[in-house]
């Protein structure tokens, strides 16, 4: 553990608008948890940062006293990133604020939010701010990687919904990104992960959904996988742009009260199909799957769009222990399909599985320069290959079988860097691989000027241009 002059220290907790968390108080390793359980980091200090100007003490006290720096949104991702051990975690939970303006539809949402958080401040005026599918994601981390979700196809990733961004530099200096002002910069932060700065607040354009909305959840037994498949294969892309769907590949029935005693458990694949429009509109777009693959089981049910956003929360519930590896493919080839249906009957844990995005509608009406996210701005399909177990042991198993599963897939995928937010492993030849080389180099230069010395380094880190 790094050793702290205790003058310097207290000086520093005097300077804090917030909370200062050592080791020494009692509440340090709850300060310290966060969603992945398999991550049991212990900082030297964490800075509970109340306003942007504690944001900016706290990176100048890791200067002085030549601290390891992460930041913490809402620490969920499978790296652990937001959890440095014997450094300084510059915590923006308590910056969790949402204001939300109906008449503009506009969103200024803190750092440290997440996206219960957002969808019950819009929701409340009928409006929502496309993003991710378990409610105690950070909207931070999330918003920084790309940000995937229900409405990806009806108005596209969460960064294209960013209209600015305020930024507390290495230095201390705080700045505003947006596509007047430092717009090198705004490019960066959408798609480009936390690598050049603190963002405190994030303002948003939100769109008028629900309050209800209208669920399909379609589950199909393991011996008709391949044919669920290629059902799921034709479908999926042709869904109107008014849908959003998940594809839950190699999923464990749940012990949920939808889900018939005597089919719970049991393996297979699943498709959740949500429309934003009339039932009707909705029973049509769906109705190409009773005319497939018989389901195992149904689900058809309208539900609050609040709702929605939680009924994934019990799959990747707060403290589980996690891995993951992602792809992107241009198709589900049977090539593909071959590779799903010989390794998913492999995994041990009933949690592990592959949930499996369907990037199309708004999603491709952006251009492919607009961004710095890295993919296409193509139809593809975004799979993560995730190991999950409350267990340690059967971790190890998962983990095991994601790897080979990963490895196996990789000759016919698109891109074999991925999703930057599905990496718990960020080497650095796949986080260039996952931008390609035109956005890495020029993510390397707008990386030279916000963070030249690299101090935003624990992320899927882009090196400073200079030092390439």
């Amino acid at each position: 553990m790094t050793t702290l002059a205790e003058q310097a220290v207290g000086s520093f907790r005097d300077r804090l608008e917030g909370r200062l968390v050592t080791p020494d108080d009692t509440d340090y390793d709850q300060v310290r948890s966060i969603w992945n359980g398999a991550i049991d980091h212990r900082p030297a200090l964490v800075a509970r940062c109340a306003t942007i100007e504690d944001v900016a003490t706290a990176l100048g006290f890791a200067r002085e006293e030549h601290l390891e720096i992460s930041v913490r949104g809402g620490g969920h991702s499978f790296s652990g990133a937001s959890i440095c051990p014997d450094g300084l975690v510059v915590d923006l939970s308590d910056m969790n604020g949402v204001e939300v303006d109906p008449d503009a539809r506009t969103v200024r949402c803190g750092g440290g939010a997440t996206l219960a958080e957002l969808d019950a401040a819009t929701q409340s005026y009928g409006l929502a701010v496309p993003a991710g599918t378990v409610s105690h994601t950070g909207v931070a981390g999330l918003t920084l990687g790309g940000g995937m979700g229900w409405l990806t196809r009806r108005h596209g990733l969460t960064v294209d919904n960013l209209l600015a961004a305020d930024v507390v530099l290495a230095n201390g200096s705080v700045v505003r990104a947006s596509e007047d002002e430092n717009p090198d910069l705004f490019w960066g932060l959408r798609g480009g992960g936390g690598n050049f700065g603190v963002v405190t607040t994030f303002t948003f354009r939100a769109h008028p959904v629900g309050p209800e909305v209208h669920v399909g959840l379609f589950f199909w037994d393991i011996g008709d996988g391949p044919d669920a498949l290629r059902l799921m294969s034709d479908l999926v892309p042709r869904l109107p742009r008014d849908t959003g769907a998940l594809m839950g590949v190699g999923l464990s029935a749940p012990p949920e009260p939808f889900v018939p005693q005597e089919h719970q458990g049991k393996l297979g694949h699943a498709l959740i199909v949500v429309g934003f429009g009339t039932a009707e509109e909705h029973a049509e777009a769906v109705a190409a799957v009773a005319d497939g693959v018989p389901t195992l089981f149904e689900l058809r049910t309208p539900m609050p769009f609040t709702a929605l956003q939680r009924m994934l929360d019990d799959a990747a519930p707060t403290g589980i222990l996690s891995y993951d590896r992602g792809l992107t493919y241009s198709d589900l080839n049977e090539h593909v399909i071959g590779v799903l249906s010989g390794y998913i009957p492999r995994k041990t844990s009933p949690m592990s599985f592959c949930p499996t995005f369907h990037l199309g509608g708004a999603y491709t009406d952006v251009d492919e320069d607009a961004t710095a996210f890295g993919g296409l701005r193509e139809p593809m399909y975004v799979m993560s290959c995730s190991a999950m177990s409350p267990d340690p042991e059967v971790l190890t198993a998962d983990t095991a079988w994601a790897r080979a599963l990963w490895t196996e897939l990789t000759p016919h995928a698109a891109n074999v860097g991925g999703y930057v937010n599905f990496m718990a492993e960020m080497e650095e030849d796949r986080v260039r691989r996952s931008y390609g080389p035109e956005k890495y180099d020029r993510l390397a230069r707008v990386k030279a000027t916000y963070d030249p010395e690299n101090v935003f380094h624990r992320n899927a880190n882009i090196l400073p241009a200079v030092a390439l």
